[in-house]
């Protein structure tokens, strides 16, 4: 039996990356799964995943569409015990020249979607004795760099809206972390970014880049009884990138 035994948990991006090792991992420690992806590779996920996982359609940048995702878990299995908010967006490119409307844009997936997320994980957790929420902010969220800025300003607010429902759902018995990871060798990002930066991909003081089954096992821990006394934590996933000056 996995610590996470008889846990159900919604995972959001489930479809690749970050999502999809988070997923594996909370099943290969014994919780169930509803897997949310707006491509539609939740479905794959699923499938490998066998009988500890179902598959939800979802845009996160449409409430009504998060809302459904977690009250199909609710109608499946009796509660959710665990919100994983992974899925994201990213953009680069000189702060000055950031279209309002690109900058909407990534608010209304990595902010909204997230907070579309914990609302409503609260709603349902709070009639059933708690549970964990777990964003997924960046290190950007914590530290800019250059040509992050869209993304950057995204990540931090997804800082202080975790720290808020730490705050104001812990009376629920519901705790708020969030992780906040460097480089990660994930399709979207981190792969491109070794391509075209790999200096920068292994500029930690441990000299490589994560695994997205590293932030998986991170999550897996927040979201265990383990973890039970952690709220409203922010944690750098980065190999110690964030303890350096430069």
């Amino acid at each position: 039996m996995g610590f996470l035994e008889g846990k159900i948990a919604v995972v959001t991006g489930a479809g690749s990356g970050m999502g999809k090792a988070t997923a594996q991992v909370l099943a290969r420690e014994g919780a169930i799964i509803v897997a949310c992806d707006i491509s539609g590779a939740q479905d794959q996920t699923v499938a490998e995943l066998g009988g500890k996982a179902i598959a939800a359609q979802c845009d996160i940048a449409d409430e009504a569409q998060v809302s459904a995702a977690i009250d199909l878990a609710v109608a499946k299995f009796g509660r959710i015990d665990a919100m994983l908010n992974v899925a994201g967006i990213a953009a680069g490119g000189p702060i000055e020249s950031l279209e309002g409307a690109d900058l909407k844009r990534m608010l209304d997936v990595n902010l909204m979607g997230m907070f579309f997320g914990a609302k409503h994980a609260v709603r349902v957790m709070k009639e059933t004795g708690g549970g964990a929420i777990v964003n997924w902010s960046s290190l950007a969220g914590l530290i800019p760099s250059p040509n992050s800025g869209a993304y950057a300003i995204s990540k931090a607010a997804v800082v202080m809206m975790t720290q808020s429902f730490a705050v104001e759902a812990g009376k629920y018995k519901i705790r708020s972390n969030a992780i906040c990871p460097g480089v990660i060798l994930t399709e979207g990002m981190g792969l491109p970014v070794l391509k075209n930066n790999p200096a920068r991909a292994i500029g930690n003081p441990l000299g490589r880049a994560g695994l997205p089954e590293e932030a998986g096992e991170l999550a897996a821990f927040l979201v265990s009884n383990r973890g039970s006394f952690i709220n409203g934590a922010l944690i750098p996933l980065d190999g110690g990138w964030s303890c350096m000056l430069a």
